[in-house]
């Protein structure tokens, strides 16, 4: 199936079908800090919006993740969708496009924005995060900011698709030990927020990718 046919068929989709918080608590730490869902804070949090970003590479769907440098203020040194805060007056999207272009070097006319995922609210740094997803018809060409950025990442989506990329670990966060799923890229681990959007889009997508994954 032809890039532009599967972009047609992941934007019905994705404005069709959205599991929402089903999905992400799939990739959820144990026990989560805070407790709080979006619908419990989406008033009282600071908004972000991030991309869920697709191409296509040879004959394989890619998408783009970051590592984050140790010089940022949350979440440094983590695997992140590109994005970031909104100004204000800014809507989540504008943000994440925005965000986008300066972290990454990618002009937001270059994407096509093909609709939204279900918010998601983060506890540690209590932001309401609005994932959207978009795709670029043609490999991005990156010139990232080494400050915020200091790895891009690239991964094929039938790789997060393949269950036996999913592991987990008990981890010592927060003062406790925590058992953290994640999906496991070379030598890269995805989890938190990321892992939990990636989740939703996962399960919207998995019928349309499937024939891939024999």
């Amino acid at each position: 199936m032809e890039w532009k046919t599967k972009a047609s068929l992941i934007k019905r989709a994705v404005n069709s079908t959205r599991p929402g918080l089903q999905s992400q608590l799939t990739m959820v730490t144990d026990p989560r800090p805070g407790h709080k869902t979006y619908a419990e804070m989406k008033n009282n949090c600071k908004k972000a919006g991030v991309l869920v970003l697709c191409f296509p590479q040879k004959s394989a769907f890619c998408l783009v993740l970051t590592r984050r440098t140790d010089e940022v203020k949350y979440h440094p040194n983590q695997i992140s969708l590109p994005g970031g805060q909104c100004e204000p007056e800014e809507s989540p999207l504008d943000a994440a496009l925005r965000e986008t272009h300066e972290e990454l070097g990618i002009a937001p006319k270059k994407i096509r924005v093909l609709g939204q995922l279900t918010p998601l609210y983060i506890p540690p740094s209590n932001y309401c995060v609005y994932p959207a997803v978009a795709i670029m018809d043609h490999p991005p060409a990156y010139n990232p900011r080494s400050k915020e950025v200091a790895e891009v990442i690239e991964v094929p989506l039938t790789h997060l698709l393949d269950d036996k990329n999913i592991l987990k670990e008990i981890w010592p966060l927060h003062g406790r030990n925590v058992s953290v799923p994640f999906y496991l890229y070379e030598k890269h681990k995805i989890w938190g927020a990321t892992a939990m959007i990636l989740a939703e889009f996962l399960d919207i997508i998995r019928p349309i990718l499937k024939n891939q994954l024999a």
